[in-house]
């Protein structure tokens, strides 16, 4: 979760801000690079799927017209050719280092060592395990269980084309999973977070000399979280499809437990930033509303279990949970668009769904995209807020998904005038992954560790400090100051980590304190293994 030391304040320069080159003097108030207006440099024509057209009238012509270029522009691209595999396999490897708890002997990612093994023991339970969100040393239940989800469907999705990377992300999954059986063992409760965010955001320290508040925090009947218990929900019922055949009796274990904590959040309804306020907020707090989550939960139970009962409890509260607001947002806060794509395919029951999830693919096509989503100079989808590349990897995640609906039921999304075919959906999502690649006007990868330039200092306490193995001594709380100060490049590398991004005008701050920009969550990671892994059979 971005966080900065406490009385450490960000700086208003960077010697590592990169800027793309412009002829176009404007600068935006928040950043301290120029608006780009000529950003390509060598451009190749990619090829563009035609979009079928009805009669229009003259005002309708110039509306179509103004959306083919703006889709053209958006899919000029840098020519370069990109190992997919490779980029899958580092995505995935990304994970290794996140991990909390005992590490197992074939961990890869040699610089981590085991890290806060006592959590839990203040409730009597153990909580050790799961997954560290991002740059900091929490573990967050809410976005741990999207990135469970989200890494479930990229197995269920695209699993067949993962190769032999397919082994390491089932084990990334399990490593969720077996974490999310623990936290929900007792019925009626759900311990959310393990760790005081305030103490550990005072401290840069790495997670094995971590001496910070490992409080524990719990949801139960009186303190209600339909929205993280809805997300865990889904989470295990979309990981019991992934192990379905692989480990049956595992697969069985989770699904059951979806069932039960569903059942929790459904009978218990309320938000968890409402009871945990404190805890949870401004950190992860659920400013949607917990209605998505129960939703969401129950679209993936149908799919898991194939119960008729989910079914019905989906077209029940179709209104009653809001299933069509905000359709274009997708992410750990908000499941909207996901919940379309997941019933998508499932007869006729669901045909409101469909219209949603047509809305949100048109809701994200350049010229006529959502006021609420941009696209950069650059071709970068952006919207408001910190961590830009969640959303670009989550939404061209759904864009891939749909695009494979569609080409099975042999269908196209129809906008308005417009019509989108299923290969524009995938193209417009390749170019986001070709940007978070290095096709871009920086021509700088955005994945440590892939290609030639990419994230030197990013905002990752375990990344900056020194290893356990080169610096056998405690390094205590303020110590760390002086790692996330320096100018000097971090000096273990977090192979796969994708960063939160560059801003509107395609500049990046390499640099630790800008947290926005520069620091890697697992949530952004989990949609983009679905990705690479298509990419890699089918570029």
């Amino acid at each position: 979760m971005p966080s900065l030391p406490q009385n450490v304040k960000k700086p208003t320069e960077s010697r590592h801000f990169f800027c793309p080159k412009s002829s176009f003097p404007p600068r935006l108030e928040d950043s301290p690079c120029p608006l780009s207006s000529s950003i390509y440099g060598h451009i190749t024509h990619n090829s563009l799927t035609p979009i079928s057209v009805a009669r229009l009238s003259p005002a309708g012509a110039t509306a179509m017209s103004s959306f083919r270029a703006a889709v053209f522009l958006l899919l000029l691209a840098v020519a370069s050719a990109h190992d997919y595999h490779d980029a899958l396999r580092k995505s995935i490897l990304f994970f290794e280092g996140q991990r909390s708890g005992k590490l197992p002997p074939d961990q890869r990612v040699k610089w981590r060592r085991d890290s806060a093994l006592r959590d839990g023991s203040t409730v009597g339970r153990d909580l050790t395990g799961g997954y560290y969100d991002a740059g900091d040393n929490i573990k967050f239940g809410f976005p741990m269980a999207f990135t469970t989800t989200l890494l479930s469907w990229s197995i269920i999705d695209f699993g067949r084309t993962m190769g032999p990377e397919l082994k390491n992300a089932v084990k990334a999954v399990r490593w969720a999973t077996d974490y999310l059986l623990k936290v929900t063992v007792d019925p009626g409760v759900v311990y959310v977070q393990v760790g005081d965010a305030f103490s550990d955001h005072n401290c840069w320290e790495r997670p094995e000399d971590m001496d910070t508040l490992r409080t524990v925090y719990k949801i139960d009947r009186d303190h209600p979280g339909s929205d993280v218990a809805g997300e865990t929900a889904a989470a295990l019922a979309a990981a019991s499809i992934v192990f379905r055949s692989r480990d049956p009796s595992y697969s069985a274990l989770l699904l059951n437990r979806a069932v039960r904590v569903f059942e929790f959040a459904d009978t218990h309804r309320g938000a968890y930033s409402s009871s945990l306020h404190a805890a949870v907020c401004p950190f992860y707090c659920d400013v949607n509303g917990y209605q998505d989550e129960l939703l969401w939960g129950a679209a993936w139970l149908h799919k898991a279990s194939r119960r008729r009962v989910y079914r019905e409890y989906i077209i029940k509260n179709e209104v009653v949970l809001h299933a069509g607001d905000t359709i274009n947002e997708f992410g750990w806060d908000n499941k909207h668009a996901g919940i379309n794509e997941v019933l998508m395919g499932r007869a006729d029951y669901f045909e409101n769904f469909k219209q949603n999830a047509d809305g949100f693919i048109c809701s994200l096509l350049p010229g006529i995209s959502h006021p609420q989503v941009q696209y950069s100079p650059g071709g970068l989808i952006f919207k408001a807020g910190g961590s830009n590349m969640q959303h670009v990897t989550s939404l061209s995640f759904l864009l891939v998904a749909y695009s494979n609906y569609l080409s099975h039921s042999n269908k196209a999304v129809p906008c308005g005038s417009h019509s989108a075919s299923p290969a524009l959906l995938r193209q417009l999502a390749k170019r986001q992954v070709d940007y978070i690649l290095g096709d871009n006007p920086l021509r700088m990868s955005y994945m440590v560790g892939y290609g030639e330039r990419y994230p030197q200092r990013i905002h990752h306490r375990g990344s900056s400090l020194p290893s356990v193995k080169a610096h056998p001594a405690r390094i205590h709380c303020k110590e760390g100051s002086l790692y996330f100060l320096t100018p000097n490049p971090n000096p273990n590398r977090l192979v796969g980590a994708v960063v939160g991004g560059p801003n509107v005008t395609d500049a990046f701050p390499d640099s630790r304190p800008y947290f926005q920009e520069s620091e890697p969550t697992t949530y952004i990671n989990a949609p983009l293994v679905g990705l690479l892994s298509y990419f890699s059979a089918h570029s």
